[in-house]
């Protein structure tokens, strides 16, 4: 079984933030020597923010369907309802309260979105 890792290395070109709908998200697999990283980038406006693909609550995945993980401006997980605050990742409601999505950095550079 291959090792589901949480952290990758800086200056993985993901592709163009255009592939992103302004307030949507995509899931990112990363296949790499140590394992898999499965994150989620969401777009705001010319911005990205990274998670690991991993609730809090019970450690599923947050999307039963393929990039389904924003809902109504924040971040919902599919499976039992936790939402989570686009920019901090952190609880809004549901049950994981004082808990937060682990960040995977990403940034934007000349329209393309690169782990950072």
């Amino acid at each position: 079984m291959t090792e589901r890792l949480t952290a990758t290395p800086p200056g993985i070109a993901l592709g163009p933030l255009e592939q992103i709908a302004d307030g949507a998200a995509r899931g990112f697999v990363i296949e790499m020597r140590a394992g898999r990283f499965h994150g989620f980038v969401v777009r705001r406006g010319a911005g990205a923010f990274g998670y690991v693909d991993r609730c809090p609550h019970m450690g599923l995945p947050l999307a039963q369907k393929l990039d389904d993980y924003v809902a109504g401006g924040i971040i919902a997980c599919g499976w039992h309802g936790a939402v989570f605050d686009i920019a901090s990742g952190k609880c809004r409601g549901g049950p994981c309260p004082g808990t937060s999505l682990t960040p995977w950095p990403v940034t934007v550079l000349d329209g393309t979105i690169h782990t950072a």
